[in-house]
């Protein structure tokens, strides 16, 4: 039998959840997140955690190259969150993304319609860390005014990204990131300038 992916799975899998849930409630701001135990690398604990708290047999998730290569990142989603893994990003509900530098455009994935906008993509990228590296200022629902909010790596061309995503609202993806102990979120519903 496999090892447990969180030492205590229901706990740690529902906290996982929250802190998502709170990540999406206030964009920008950074929530701690516990990593899951054991995630094949290049695969980040805790985007192992993510994908433990958001996925099931019924999501298809995309992996960028990083994390497709080595077979036994998309062998631990299947068997621990039995999602499917796509190798066609139009048709992913998640996306892992280890190399943001190199993140695809957001175009790449499903955006959803304007008849079911719940119909675009998640993606999930990891970060070294936050409040280094590019400075963006937030806004919109869940900020009381502005919000700095900052993250290493990240696309060169990200606050070009996120601007053209809020235009598309209310279609559009959201953007998970997680560091080694964090996560933050920026819904599709986020504006930003460079800041």
């Amino acid at each position: 039998m496999p090892a447990t992916a969180f030492p205590a799975p229901v706990l740690a899998s529902q906290a996982a959840f929250r802190a998502l849930m709170d990540a999406f409630a206030r964009p920008g701001t950074v929530e701690p997140l516990t990593p899951a135990a054991a995630a094949p690398s290049p695969l980040s604990t805790t985007a192992a955690a993510v994908a433990l708290a958001m996925l099931d047999y019924e999501t298809p998730v995309w992996l960028d190259a990083a994390l497709a290569q080595p077979p036994q990142v998309a062998d631990w989603i299947r068997l621990h969150a039995g999602a499917r893994v796509t190798s066609d990003p139009r048709q992913a509900a998640f996306a892992f993304i280890a190399d943001p530098d190199h993140a695809p455009a957001f175009d790449d994935f499903s955006l959803g319609t304007p008849q079911y906008p719940d119909r675009s993509a998640t993606l999930v990228l990891q970060v070294e860390g936050f409040g280094t590296g590019q400075r963006l200022l937030l806004s919109g629902p869940g900020i009381a005014d502005v919000q700095s909010f900052s993250a290493q790596p990240l696309p060169p061309d990200f606050q070009t990204r996120i601007a053209a995503n809020r235009a598309l609202f209310p279609r559009g993806v959201d953007v998970i990131l997680v560091s080694p102990n964090a996560v933050a979120a920026l819904p599709r519903s986020v504006a930003s300038a460079r800041g």
